[in-house]
């Protein structure tokens, strides 16, 4: 039993993501079991509908991805002076090279 609109009272506990952009509709192909565990969480009133279940999925996981330890130390790195690193090394790598 899904219901697209709840009383207050019913939502507590619900998890509800409000975002201001523009929704697009997608069509998905999920592995069944993952389609019963969404309606689960529906079906105890965490989400209001398999739709929110799935975009709270997506955005939690791109949020975890974004902050990955690669992503973090990777930002740390000066562009400008890993480029001057790497230069310096593809030069001091050519003056080694045997002339052909």
């Amino acid at each position: 039993m899904r219901s697209a609109c709840l009383p207050v009272s019913q939502a507590i506990g619900m998890m509800i993501r409000h975002t201001t952009m523009p929704k697009t509709k997608v069509a998905l192909t999920l592995d069944s079991e993952l389609l019963e565990r969404v309606d689960e969480l529906v079906d105890r009133r965490r989400f209001r509908n398999r739709s929110q279940a799935i975009e709270a999925a997506l955005a939690d996981k791109l949020e975890r991805l974004a902050r990955t330890r690669l992503a973090r130390e990777s930002a740390k790195l000066d562009p400008r002076e890993e480029k001057r690193l790497a230069d310096e090394g593809l030069a001091e790598d050519f003056a080694s090279w045997p002339e052909y």
